[in-house]
């Protein structure tokens, strides 16, 4: 893949975005890669958890590539719009544990990337969070919009979605929009020591969990046919 690197490391999968120069940027081709990542993971059905980082020090995802879409067709933007949020509610819906690390700049479609996450751990002293979808004049769709409310302080997802206000890595954590910060050189161990112990949770009732809690993001799914029942089979719910 030229955009994404799937590793495993023991029972922590983790997804690094190497297209760091180019902002890790979403196009067609990157979300192909996404989906295909997806797919693989959840073939998996040992219990285990995800880590999405970026290898680039600066940025962990800046949103979409504009300059990519601009070339596009109507039919061909349309098109993109419905695998970009394809691929959200996927990530959503993810059978196991999924945890950004933050190591840079979240901005747009990379913040809401990361809200798609279950949790987010991000740097302390460097990058910023931000939804710029008000200054750029790009609404969300309401699917998006779904995806942006997943994050659990409703109102700060309000002020930075209206406003478009920056945060930095403390008032992410100040306004519970991320679950712990760390600096830069501890930032990786403490994401994979929260892996770790993720991964140990019982896969199937986690999913089942995450599933009841998102409940309009599964509603949603199953529209687009994104959702199938039998992976959140759970021997204790008859």
């Amino acid at each position: 893949m030229a955009s994404l690197h799937l590793d495993k490391q023991q029972s922590i999968y983790v997804l690094t975005l190497i297209n760091g120069d180019q902002e890790n940027a979403l196009n067609k081709d990157v979300l192909d890669e996404y989906i295909s990542v997806f797919d693989e993971i959840e073939n998996d059905k040992n219990n285990a958890s995800l880590i999405i980082r970026s290898d680039h020090h600066k940025t962990f995802c800046n949103g979409l590539d504009l300059a990519w879409l601009m070339q596009q067709s109507i039919e061909d933007k349309k098109a993109f719009t419905i695998q970009l949020e394809d691929m959200l509610l996927r990530l959503a819906l993810l059978n196991l544990p999924v945890i950004a690390e933050i190591n840079g700049n979240a901005y747009a479609g990379g913040a809401i990337l990361a809200s798609a996450c279950d949790f987010r751990f991000m740097r302390s002293d460097k990058g910023r969070f931000c939804f710029p979808e008000i200054k750029l004049t790009i609404p969300f769709t309401d699917i998006i919009a779904e995806i942006v409310q997943l994050l659990p302080n409703q109102y700060a997802t309000w002020e930075m979605s209206l406003t478009g206000k920056s945060m930095t890595g403390v008032e992410c954590l100040q306004a519970q929009v991320v679950s712990q910060i760390h600096s830069v050189e501890s930032l990786q161990t403490e994401t994979l020591r929260f892996a770790e112990d993720m991964s140990q949770k019982h896969r199937l009732t986690y999913a089942v969990i995450k599933r009841q809690l998102r409940h309009r993001i599964v509603e949603i799914a199953k529209q687009r046919q994104l959702y199938n029942p039998e992976k959140f089979a759970h021997p204790f719910i008859l």
